[in-house]
């Protein structure tokens, strides 16, 4: 389940429905990671998920990284079955 979301836009949708702070093009894939990330409940289920999902190294070795598209990574850190620090960066 997810518990905290840092980014603005990324809250306001998940909360709202409101994708207005997001690129339209992006939504569709931000909805379906959204909606897999609130099921999962351990690691094995983050494995699985499919969506180009990786651990991240160095200054966010905690951090998981899941692909949106070319520039852009939804980026969260999981722990005890939950979703936290959930956030929608520009990786490059």
């Amino acid at each position: 389940m997810i518990e905290t979301i840092r980014n603005k836009g990324l809250k306001l949708y998940y909360e709202d429905g409101n994708g207005a702070k997001l690129p339209h093009d992006q939504l569709a894939k931000i909805t379906r990671v959204l909606s897999a990330l609130d099921a999962i409940s351990s690691e094995d289920d983050i494995k699985q998920l499919g969506l180009g999902v990786h651990k991240l190294t160095g200054n966010l070795k905690d951090f998981w990284s899941i692909k949106v598209n070319a520039n852009y990574r939804i980026i969260f850190r999981f722990d005890d079955g939950n979703v936290f620090d959930l956030d929608y960066i520009d990786y490059h």
